[in-house]
């Protein structure tokens, strides 16, 4: 059993060790596992971003849009409207969890399939952070400012560290508390999560806003660190999210979305990615490797959920 659940980190460190032998030059482990840790990615974010919703029950396709939203606003109203940056990172916060009540009122309140809600508030806020950018990407912001994202801890990025604690917490909420089991009730049956006298609607709505406040948030270090951001490369982020949730069902607790599980998939993608860039294998072969994963990762997820209800 503690070998299925953890034959992913095992995977991930063998491919580490495959890549060290494969790339021309003298590379360590310590030196592999620090370039992959220390990628500036919202990877992780996005991740435990859609962990919470599909833990529900529920189905998100805007939370692409929603980062690309609250990251655009950031450099955007530093840059062009002269805004103070903790405000413009608050306004940031804001626009994101507005999307997230409209996903919420929508879905959960009149009704509507969840899927395309999420694409249409997908599409709205991915227009809208065009508009908020003018077609182009937005930099300039004081470079001082990027040490919040990328300022050193134990020789990692505080963007790794930040993505690990916000694990932990959600870790310790799904597994260790009341909420946690709430949510895991409505996401295998909601008649009978009901029935048992749990608030079904506030739950659902819950995962929403809170899913589109670690956008927001994802958003916001993203663009603190680079300065800046282009709202075209948000949509970049939906196969490597999605390849990582379902992937991370393999790990940690198998058949069920986790946000440990998406910590170490996450990782494992980004490792092999990472490992193509060595190799000069990037373009159209990155997304080949996305697109196995996702295909890879729902098929082994179908798999174990099947066995474990039986």
């Amino acid at each position: 059993m503690v070998l299925q659940r953890y034959s992913l980190v095992l995977l991930w460190l063998l491919m580490i060790i495959v890549l060290i032998i494969a790339v021309p030059g003298d590379v360590s482990l310590v030196s592999a596992l620090r370039a992959v840790l220390g990628q500036q990615t919202p990877l992780i974010f996005l991740g435990l971003a859609v962990v919470i919703t599909m833990a529900v029950g529920e189905f998100d396709l805007s939370f692409a849009g929603i980062f690309g939203i609250a990251a655009v606003t950031v450099p955007a109203l530093v840059v062009l409207h002269g805004w103070p940056y903790p405000l413009a990172a608050l306004a940031a916060l804001v626009v994101a969890l507005a999307f997230g009540a409209i996903n919420a009122g929508l879905i959960v309140g009149v009704g509507i399939n969840s899927v395309v809600v999420t694409l249409g508030v997908a599409s709205v806020a991915g227009g809208l952070a065009f508009l908020l950018s003018g077609e182009t990407t937005v930099s300039g912001m004081d470079p001082t400012l990027s040490g919040l994202a990328l300022g050193r801890f134990l020789g990692l990025p505080l963007v790794f560290w930040y993505g690990l604690v916000l694990a932990v917490v959600v870790t310790y909420v799904m597994s260790a508390t009341p909420l946690g089991r709430h949510m895991l009730f409505v996401g295998a049956n909601r008649s009978v999560a009901r029935l048992a006298g749990v608030s079904v609607s506030r739950v659902r709505t819950g995962a929403y806003l809170s899913s589109a406040l670690l956008c927001g948030f994802a958003g916001v270090v993203i663009a603190t660190g680079l300065g800046g951001f282009n709202p075209g490369t948000a949509t970049t982020m939906l196969m490597p999210t999605f390849a990582a949730v379902f992937l991370g069902t393999v790990a940690v607790v198998p058949g069920r979305f986790n946000p440990m599980g998406t910590l170490i998939a996450a990782y494992f993608l980004l490792t092999g990615v990472f490992g193509l860039q060595l190799l000069r294998l990037t373009g159209w072969v990155t997304e080949v490797f996305f697109g196995v994963a996702l295909v890879a990762a729902v098929t082994i997820s179908f798999l174990l959920h099947r066995r474990v209800r039986g």
